[in-house]
C-alpha cells in the first residue's frame, strides 16, 4: 500500500524568536524589539575576518533581559533608552547567558531614539 510522506519528516528550521522569552541558543532572531538599558564602552577587535569597534550592551522587552553585541556603526548609533529592532540576527549562549547579535550579515535599526 502506498504511504505518502508526512510533512513531519521534513527538516524544519527553528522558528525565529521575536520575544526574549522565546530565545534559544543557536537559533535565528527576527524582528525582536528591545529597549536598550545599557551600552558598555567600545573596544577594538582585530581578527582574521573583522577589524573594528565592538561593544557589549543589555536590552529588555516585557519578557526578560538579554545581552546584545553591537558591531561597527551600531556602536555609535545605539544609546541607552533607544528602542531597537533586530531585523535579522542570531542568538548564542555565552557563559550560560543568552546573547544576541546581528553578526556579519544581519540588520539592526533604531526605531525610537531616546
Amino acid at each position: 500500500m502506498f504511504r505518502s510522506m508526512s510533512r513531519s519528516n521534513e527538516h524544519l528550521w527553528p522558528t525565529p524568536a521575536n520575544r526574549i522569552a522565546n530565545l534559544k541558543p543557536n537559533t535565528p532572531v527576527r524582528n525582536l524589539e528591545l529597549l536598550m538599558l545599557r551600552v558598555y564602552p567600545q573596544r577594538m577587535l582585530v581578527t582574521d575576518s573583522y577589524a573594528g569597534p565592538v561593544a557589549a550592551a543589555c536590552g529588555r522587552d516585557d519578557t526578560g533581559l538579554v545581552g546584545v553585541v553591537l558591531w561597527a556603526e551600531q556602536v555609535d548609533s545605539v544609546r541607552p533608552g533607544d528602542v531597537i529592532r533586530i531585523h535579522s540576527g542570531w542568538c548564542r549562549s555565552r557563559d550560560g547567558a543568552l546573547v544576541i547579535s546581528t553578526g556579519r550579515h544581519g540588520r539592526l535599526s533604531v526605531i525610537r531614539p531616546s
